[in-house]
């Protein structure tokens, strides 16, 4: 094959490809080579683009049967033959390591012998594979901490306890309250698995945003009594906004994030939700509404800030779980405004309270 015609065949090739000639020098490579690596690959040595041992033998033994096999010790691929060589590497290139799969396989290029190195970036599958078991992980420990209590509890009463009549009593609340936390996580990880099937589809229905806000804050208000905190909704119009989406994600979502402002805003403070509109927002690229759920508690370090919407992270993890939280709040309300194509913005500082800025896009023709 010409070295014109492979320049034209590596360009179509959808995941990076470098070609190299007998005497192992680059003699193509497509974009998503130069992504990775960086320009200007052509008319290098192979072996100083790609810095890895495993990689560059199994070329050698491409380009020379004769050099031997190289080493083999993943039994999830193939193992090598005398023509294709497949294999697993991390490759550094331009400050950045990447998990990819390797491909090298012979080409005849004017005659002469030569190769091709197909490179698949797999480290998004990696990453989403470490974050699946961090979440199990997360699971598994969250669930066994309550049923340890549970079953503690359990032994105790049918023991030591069992005559105890002040005893029995003071376990079994303290049970209640740990099959409670536990029904609680399992219903967040119901909601969190029901809110990203559902992230793909658009939302339709009609939602009055203004409504939504001061009926959620009313339902609220006893606990924020209860909790010496007060509820101000002056800056919410009274009149209706109307918006696409769906109404019980968005109640969902005022809902946890005002319950939160009434849990961690401190007694005696107040928590102030205001509605406006904004006339264009950079990331939705157009007009929105924003309900802004504002607190005086203690505030959050920034330094938590970027990762308050990961699944089970939690800026105090034992004020957290006192209060009755599962980490999975900012999470199932993350989902849901990305569902909406909405904007999500916390702000924060310790001693100054919390801010979260929900912004919405504005109905098309509506107000």
């Amino acid at each position: 094959m010409e070295i014109r015609h492979l320049r034209q065949l590596a360009d179509a090739v959808p995941v990076a490809m470098l070609v190299v000639d007998r005497r192992s020098r680059v003699i193509a490579a497509n974009q998503a080579a130069n992504a990775i690596f960086g320009p200007s690959l052509t008319d290098r040595p192979f072996v100083t683009v790609v810095r890895h041992p495993s990689v560059n033998h199994a070329l050698d033994w491409v380009l020379d049967p004769e050099s031997g096999p190289p080493p083999h010790d993943d039994p999830d691929l193939p193992p090598p033959g005398p023509t294709i060589q497949k294999l697993r590497a991390t490759l550094s290139a331009q400050g950045r390591d990447r998990a990819c799969v390797v491909t090298v396989g012979p080409l005849v290029i004017d005659g002469a012998r030569g190769a091709s190195i197909a490179i698949e970036d797999s480290s998004g599958v990696e990453q989403a594979e470490q974050m699946r078991r961090d979440f199990v992980a997360n699971v598994s420990h969250e669930l066994r901490t309550p049923l340890t209590a549970l079953m503690g509890f359990i032994e105790t009463l049918r023991g030591p306890a069992r005559n105890d009549p002040a005893a029995r009593d003071r376990f079994l609340d303290i049970m209640e309250r740990e099959a409670n936390r536990m029904n609680r996580l399992v219903a967040d990880l119901l909601s969190l698995s029901r809110v990203e099937g559902d992230e793909r589809r658009r939302p339709v229905q009609d939602v009055d945003l203004s409504g939504m806000v001061r009926s959620v804050a009313a339902t609220l208000a006893p606990a924020a009594r209860n909790a010496g905190v007060s509820l101000d909704v002056e800056k919410v119009p009274t009149e209706p906004v109307i918006i696409a989406g769906d109404n019980d994600q968005i109640l969902q979502v005022f809902h946890n994030l005002i319950e939160n402002a009434v849990k961690y805003g401190g007694s005696g403070g107040v928590v102030r939700l205001s509605l406006a509109h904004v006339p264009h927002e950079p990331v939705l690229r157009g007009p929105g509404w924003a309900v802004t759920v504002a607190d005086e508690g203690e505030g959050i370090d920034p330094l938590h800030l970027p990762r308050l919407t990961e699944r089970f992270y939690r800026a105090d993890t034992h004020r957290s779980r006192e209060k009755g939280g599962t980490g999975l709040g900012l999470a199932i309300v993350k989902h849901i405004i990305n569902r909406h194509r909405g904007r999500l913005r916390i702000e924060s500082e310790k001693g100054q309270g919390s801010r979260f800025t929900v912004i919405l896009p504005e109905r098309k023709g509506r107000g």
